[in-house]
């Protein structure tokens, strides 16, 4: 079975209305705005193969890239 991930990401840069520089996790990376509306640098957004799929609340961004830095820190009962 695949799984697909949706990640969220910082806007950093618009390149024009339909596209931007996002930082996910310290890779910059060049994504499409075509399907969300009203976005500004600053903004998290939720990406998925080059996409971004909506507009994201910073709390909630946050929280889930802790989540994330969480799961993938190495585990020091297992070392």
């Amino acid at each position: 079975m695949l799984m697909c991930l949706a990640i969220p990401a910082c806007v950093e840069q618009l390149i024009n209305e339909n596209y931007a520089i996002v930082n996910l996790g310290g890779i910059r990376k060049e994504i499409s705005l075509a399907l969300v509306e009203d976005i500004v640098p600053g903004d998290y957004v939720i990406v998925h193969v080059g996409f971004a799929l909506q507009k994201l609340d910073q709390t909630e961004a946050e929280r889930t890239l802790a989540m994330f830095a969480e799961i993938s820190a190495p585990n020091k009962e297992n070392i």
